[in-house]
């Protein structure tokens, strides 16, 4: 049986939208935070906002990494080469399978932006998927109300349950064991992803004039629902 999609955070954002440079209910219902997974059992739209951020930002570091000709400095976030997951689809697999609540994938922004800060890692191909399965466990644990724990979370992400368990020390210590997210702090994010949504209707205008056009472009996306992913081994190398 799934873990309930529910956090004591969400609990009390009803009284958000009165407290100044905080954003409204109407911002946590178009992110998907306010429903619960019976309410909506299809994906909140925070996933696929935060994926972009996350895809924006990997671009532009990594050209900055290769304009000024830096080497990334190599820590235990980081793999050998990028995996074939997507960051969407890493995300949705982990949304998908470990029953946490919408609210979590906020909290890991705030926790990977926490720790980047601090000069522990880069955020580039190789780092972030690491760091969305620790950061993502981690807000699970402090903010949901129910979770399962690190070998479950290593089997979602594709690391062994000895490697999340370093990581998360790893984590934790680069962090100060700094896990508590204020109201501000939450609403600022929101706003931040909610925004992202005005980029991605932007990126998406040409494919709507080449549509209208009868134009065909040469990409294509696949869906997968079927949870064959709960069943393959997914490494992360």
């Amino acid at each position: 049986m799934d873990a309930p999609r529910t956090s004591s955070l969400c609990v009390s954002m009803g009284s958000l939208g009165f407290e100044n440079d905080i954003p409204g209910p109407k911002t946590y219902r178009n992110l998907g935070l306010k429903e619960t997974y019976k309410q909506n059992p299809g994906n909140p739209k925070v996933l696929s906002l935060l994926s972009s951020l996350l895809e924006r930002s990997i671009i532009k570091n990594e050209a900055l990494l290769e304009a000024t000709q830096t080497k990334d400095v190599v820590t235990a976030f980081h793999g050998s080469r990028a995996p074939t997951l997507s960051i969407k689809e890493y995300i949705d697999r982990i949304f998908k399978y470990s029953s946490c609540s919408p609210s979590c994938f906020v909290v890991a922004q705030v926790y990977i932006d926490r720790f980047i800060h601090c000069g522990n890692v880069n955020l580039t191909s190789l780092s972030v998927h690491r760091l969305l399965i620790t950061s993502v466990m981690l807000a699970a644990k402090f903010i949901d109300d129910a979770f399962y724990n690190n070998a479950y979370y290593a089997k979602v992400g594709g690391v062994t349950t000895a490697e999340l368990n370093r990581l998360e020390m790893k984590f934790l210590f680069g962090l100060d064991f700094r896990l508590h997210v204020s109201v501000g702090t939450f609403g600022k994010y929101c706003s931040e992803l909610e925004k992202e949504k005005e980029v991605l209707q932007v990126e998406r205008l040409p494919r709507v004039i080449h549509a209208a056009c009868g134009l065909k472009e040469n990409w294509s996306t696949t869906d997968n629902d079927s949870g064959s992913y709960a069943t393959a081994e997914i490494h992360i190398v």
